[in-house]
């Protein structure tokens, strides 16, 4: 069991990295050529079922953001991944679908339905960026790492428990499966939600984007629907998001505003 647990520590310390943007530790088991391998099944995958529009006033401002976004991720955050993504930006015709998303290797779509919400191409960048920002920080290989740690967790407290009986044992696993959800899981999507939402400022803003416009997104947002309680989600309140957007702006300002003297 010692033997086991030293192996263990011993992968965990091997595998431990540091996010380009922020500067934090983050469990990480998988390579960054994995990942990206990952992401670029998934993406032909996701996109055989699509509509892909190719063309159109819409297809080149999500092209020519991608653009601006994937240049600034190179220059912002020269220590990440951003020069060995193999980038591909695609606007999906879906007015149902208010999303957009990034996976890991820079392959990014936005649905049609996000942009009456976003109503601007700054606002836009601001998604965009926010999405990149989680293929470039590896946010999925880190829930997927953390994932692992959980069950291996939760195996052992169910083997520790073997004696016990069964109906006990099953409530006491159950209960803790319910403080892992509400005690970790939802708390580290809010926090890397929260990163995303850093890092992907950032990027926009040292694209030339308008850092601004985050506060008007997200107020906006917040309109378009009611939101579960921030403790039962898995990302943060738009009241929480927009707090920390102010506390962000003035070094977001800063590179937009270097950005428009270059």
């Amino acid at each position: 069991m010692k033997k086991a647990l030293l192996l263990f520590s011993l992968l965990c310390a091997v595998a431990c990295s540091t996010v380009p943007g922020t500067g934090r530790s983050q469990l990480n088991f998988m390579s960054s050529a994995q990942e990206m391998s990952l992401g670029a099944q998934s993406y032909r995958e996701i996109l055989k079922g699509e509509r892909v529009i190719k063309q159109g006033p819409d297809a080149a401002m999500v092209q020519e953001i991608g653009r601006r976004i994937a240049k600034s991720a190179k220059e912002y955050l020269p220590q990440s991944d951003a020069n060995k993504f193999r980038w591909e930006f695609k606007l999906i015709d879906d007015q149902a679908m208010v999303n957009a998303w990034a996976l890991p290797g820079g392959k990014t779509a936005v649905y049609t339905g996000l942009l009456p919400i976003t109503g601007d191409t700054d606002s836009l960048a601001m998604v965009m960026g926010h999405e990149v920002a989680h293929a470039l920080a590896h946010h999925g290989a880190e829930r997927m790492s953390q994932g692992v740690l959980l069950q291996i967790g939760m195996i052992g407290a169910s083997v520790s428990m073997r004696d016990m009986d069964y109906e006990d044992r099953t409530m006491i696993m159950a209960g803790l499966g319910l403080g892992v959800q509400l005690g970790v899981v939802l708390p580290f999507s809010r926090d890397h939600e929260s990163e995303a939402d850093e890092i992907g400022l950032m990027l926009a803003a040292n694209a030339g984007y308008n850092p601004e416009a985050a506060i008007g997104l997200w107020e906006r947002m917040g309109a378009s629907g009611e939101e579960p309680p921030e403790w039962l989600s898995t990302h943060p309140n738009s009241e929480t998001r927009i707090q920390r957007l102010r506390e962000l702006m003035p070094k977001a300002m800063a590179l937009y505003r270097e950005a428009a003297i270059q």
